[in-house]
Parts: structure tokens; C-alpha cells; sequence
């Protein structure tokens, strides 16, 4: 085990940037002065209205690093205003140019990726290793967001009937928003943006208030790209900001990641405002580990899915199915390796897991394995041990055995580092379980028969499915999105598919008649 001991002291060069306000009064030991975070709106850093602020925790330390206003509706009217006032310019910027401002932008992130994962292990907690990944994948998406010329190309036909020709285009639409959440600090906001903006619209983005370090950084790279001012802006705020980005009246659409009820209120008030949503929500991901799986690569992914970021992602494992023979290896494999996992700060090369982003994350995930021994699951191994000394949101992943269906914990998303083991007789038995589950986001099936991946790629609900992947999360020229109370709206996220969300189809039919004095 790890401790805690040098977060704090890490370069920081964000806190003498732009985006940060003079430091505040020092609330750390270690010297480190919180700074407050600005806005973004129309090319400039400006203060928030709100005069209520959250502390930006480092959740390795328990310390505060940074203060994050609770902005007002009033923040949100000038964002959209300098929004709406950029697309009437932006949209007749010519797709080919806007996206040069794109590759310089990957560019920059590119230099920057290892300062940007820091800040993120920094506000969330996660490894620096998983960090990478997540700063990894948002570059992912700006490449893919590079190729709009031809993802939004439109299609024509002549002669749909005599002398009559059809053509359909995409246009943009004005502006649009998302609203992200915490356990993913650079990537998630990138699922929405990059694309909105290569297609002609503009932004106002809202991340989570917990963590808005990582993306203060990224806007200032934004503007070094060339950014036009109000193209892109940023308010920061909580359940104030959260509705009035929902009912504003000159917001197109809404995009949302978070818990599946804040997806649904969304959806709901979006909606009823005449506006386009695409709201990702909760999950509860299934994993099916046949007795024809390869033993060491099954338990090794497994556990990583399910403590990955600990625990808290939307694809992560929660409950793992040994079906038949396949149980009596997979409890002792997953045991061992459960024991074997290294927690503390992230930014310590030996570590393989940082600490929950609260104490109430840590409470509720708590909550969730008492429930479970109460309802008669059996502890194999105890991570509320052992974690006492430490300052941060620390729990060691936790094995349960002899999950059910009707317990609660087989049920509700966790959203922390606990594996909940079960076993069926059949594969049959398995697939029936999880597409009994009120969510469907995603699930994964080890084994080493095509037959029986295909019975399971046909029958499973959910939309995502990996075949001996523990973590079956599409690569940004793919759509993501999950189903049932996963997944809220039509059109889901980045891919192509993302290019339908953030434009309307003009489809022109158009005759010409001969001029006699020409022809």
C-alpha cells in the first residue's frame, strides 16, 4: 500500500493561468493556495455571478486545490448570447477551415497530455496511467471531429422523375450544450463539442463543478488554436446552471453524462422545451465468463473493468457471472488478484488504484456492500479494511460471493471498486439475468467459442457488447450510448452518428423548365 504524499506539491502550472482568479487564502498544509476558476464566455475569463462556491478536492489528500463557483442562469444568458451572436458567422466558415483550427488544437493536446493527465489524476484521483487514457481518448475524438468536410457531406440523385433532381444537405443548427460529469475530466466533454463546432454550430459547455482543473487547461489551449471568441464557451455551476441550459430558449440541443436520474430530468426538461437531447445515464454492466475462457486473461480483465478508475465509470464491471465450471477459478483467480491490487495517489508509478472522487462516493459504496452481506452475499474479500491511515477517499476492492438477482446490490449501480460474484448453470440463465436489468449499457462474454459470442452478441440488450473485453468502450469513429434507462434520446454519441444530433437534413427538390429564348 501507498501513501499519500507528494499530489499536492506537483507542478500546477494551470494556477497561475488565465482561467484561475488570484490565489484564495491558503487552506493546505503543503502550502497550496485554492484559486477560484473563471468562465469562458466569448474569448474572455470572466468571474462567475454566483457568489456560493464548492471546494475542488484532491481525493487522494482530502485537501482542497481549487474553489469552482456555483454559477447563475444569468452566466448561462451570456454564454448563449455570445453563442448565438458567433453562428451567425461560424456556420459560413467553411467546413475545411473550421477544422484547421482542430488540428491545431490535437496538436497542442498532443504537448500538452502529460500536463493535462497530471491535472486530471490532481481533481479526480484516478492512476496517472488511466489519466493518459482519458486525455488519450478526447485527442481521439478531435481527429475524428477533423474529418467533418466529409462525415456531414450530403447526397444528391438525378432524375428521381423526369427532369427533377433531388439534393440533401446538413446544416448546422445554432447553439448547443452538454452538461459532464466527473469520472472522466478530459474525455467526456469531447464525445459532444469537437463534433457541434466542425459542424457549423456553437457551445456552451458545463463540467462537473468537481472537476474543472482539466478542462480550464484545454479551453486555454482552445483559444491558443484560434478559437474564434464565442464559438465555444464554458460556465461553471450545479443544478441552477443545469436548467437553465435545459430551458434556455436559443439552445438547440443538450447533450448529458451522469446518473440515470439527473439523465432522465434532463431529457424530460429539454424535451418539453422543443429541444434535442442525448441523455447517457446509469449502468449496470454484466460480465459472462464461460468455462472455455482463458483462465489468466479472463481474471486479470475482469478486475481490471471493475476497479478500473475505481469503479467509477459507465462501462465498468459490476456483477461477474461464472457459468458452471467456470466459477470455481474465477472466484479464486478474482481473490487473489483483489489482494494483490496496490491503492493510493495516483501519481505514484507502483499504484494500481487511487480513491473514490468524495467521502460521500465512499459512504454510499459502503452502504451498498453492508446491504449485500445483509441480504446474504459473502464477503471474500474486505476492502473497508486496512485504509484507516490514510488522508483521501480510500476503499480496496472488494469481492462479494453468492450475488442474486433480487439483491439490491445486484440491482443498483455501485460505482465503486466491489465485485459481485454469481454463478449459473447455463448461458442461457446468464443472458436472461442481465436483460432483466433495468439498465443497458453494456456487457461482456469470455470465452472461446465464436458460437457462443454469437448467441450472446444476438440475444444480450445491451448496446454495447465486448467479446472477451472487460471494457467494450467504442472508439471515437463508433457511436456510444447504451439502452433502456442507460440512455435517453434518438441519436447517440460521437461517430458519425453525432453529425444527425448537430444538424438538420435540407432536402431540395428542384425542376427547371427550358427558356425558350436560350434553348
Amino acid at each position: 500500500m501507498t501513501n499519500t504524499s507528494n499530489s499536492d506539491n506537483i507542478s500546477f502550472s494551470s494556477r497561475e493561468s488565465v482561467g484561475l482568479l488570484t490565489p484564495e487564502a491558503d487552506t493546505s498544509s503543503r502550502g497550496f493556495q485554492p484559486t477560484v476558476v473563471q468562465n469562458y464566455i466569448e474569448g474572455q475569463w470572466v468571474s462567475s455571478l454566483g457568489t456560493e462556491y464548492v471546494d475542488v478536492i484532491n481525493p487522494a489528500t482530502a485537501k482542497a486545490i481549487a474553489k469552482c463557483p456555483l454559477g447563475t442562469q444569468q452566466d448561462v444568458n451570456t454564454a448563449v448570447k455570445a453563442a448565438q451572436k458567433a453562428f451567425q458567422t461560424w456556420r459560413q466558415v467553411p467546413a475545411i477551415d473550421r477544422v484547421q483550427i482542430l488540428f491545431r488544437l490535437k496538436a497542442l493536446m498532443e504537448e500538452n497530455a502529460e500536463e493535462l493527465a497530471r491535472l486530471c489524476t490532481l481533481e479526480h484521483g484516478k492512476t496517472l496511467v488511466e489519466s493518459r487514457g482519458d486525455v488519450r481518448r478526447a485527442i481521439q475524438m478531435v481527429e475524428m471531429a477533423c474529418g467533418m468536410p466529409s462525415i456531414m457531406m450530403g447526397q444528391g440523385s438525378e432524375d428521381i422523375a423526369a427532369g427533377i433532381d433531388c439534393y440533401a444537405i446538413k446544416r448546422p443548427m445554432g447553439v448547443f450544450a452538454a452538461i459532464t460529469p466527473f469520472n472522466f475530466p478530459a474525455m467526456v466533454p469531447f464525445w459532444f463539442w469537437p463534433f457541434a463546432v466542425a459542424s457549423g454550430n456553437t457551445f456552451v459547455l458545463k463540467p462537473s463543478e468537481r472537476v474543472p482543473l482539466t478542462q480550464v487547461r484545454i479551453f486555454e489551449l482552445i483559444e491558443k488554436a484560434g478559437m474564434p471568441a464565442g464559438v465555444i464557451n464554458m460556465v461553471h455551476g450545479s443544478k441552477e446552471v443545469v436548467n437553465a441550459l435545459c430551458t434556455h430558449p436559443d439552445i438547440q440541443g443538450v447533450s448529458f453524462v451522469g446518473s440515470t436520474p439527473v439523465a432522465k430530468h434532463v431529457y424530460q426538461t429539454a424535451t418539453a422545451t422543443g429541444k434535442r437531447v442525448q441523455a447517457l445515464g446509469g449502468a449496470k454492466n454484466f460480465m459472462v465468463v464461460l468455462p472455455d475462457a482463458p483462465q489468466d486473461s479472463s481474471v486479470k480483465t475482469v478486475l481490471e473493468s471493475v476497479i478500473g478508475c475505481a469503479g467509477e465509470r459507465c462501462l465498468a464491471g459490476s456483477v461477474i457471472v461464472g457459468v458452471d465450471d467456470a466459477y470455481p477459478w474465477l472466484e479464486a483467480g478474482i481473490v487473489s488478484a483483489a489482494k494483490a491490487v496496490n491503492i493510493g495517489d495516483g501519481l505514484e508509478p507502483q499504484v494500481n488504484m487511487g480513491p473514490l472522487i468524495s467521502q460521500q462516493a465512499k459512504e454510499r459504496v459502503l452502504e451498498l456492500i453492508q446491504s449485500a452481506i445483509d441480504e446474504g452475499a459473502k464477503i471474500l474479500v474486505d476492502g473497508r479494511e486496512g485504509v484507516e491511515h490514510l488522508d483521501g477517499f480510500f476503499l480496496k476492492p472488494t469481492v462479494l460471493a453468492g450475488v442474486t438477482p433480487n439483491m439490491r446490490i445486484a440491482k443498483e449501480e455501485v460505482f465503486g471498486p466491489v465485485v459481485c460474484l454469481a454463478q449459473t448453470k447455463t448461458l442461457d440463465e446468464a443472458i436472461a439475468w442481465l436483460n432483466s436489468s433495468e439498465y443497458g449499457n453494456t456487457t461482456s462474454l469470455f470465452t472461446a467459442s465464436g458460437a457462443a459470442a454469437r448467441k450472446f452478441m444476438y440475444e444480450a440488450d445491451p448496446s454495447m457488447i465486448g467479446v472477451n473485453i472487460g471494457v467494450p468502450a467504442p472508439m471515437a469513429f463508433f457511436s456510444f450510448g447504451g439502452c433502456k434507462n442507460s440512455f435517453f434520446g434518438d441519436v447517440k454519441a460521437h461517430g458519425k452518428v453525432s453529425v444527425d444530433f448537430y444538424t438538420d437534413t435540407k432536402v431540395t427538390v428542384q425542376r427547371w423548365f427550358k427558356n425558350s429564348s436560350i434553348w
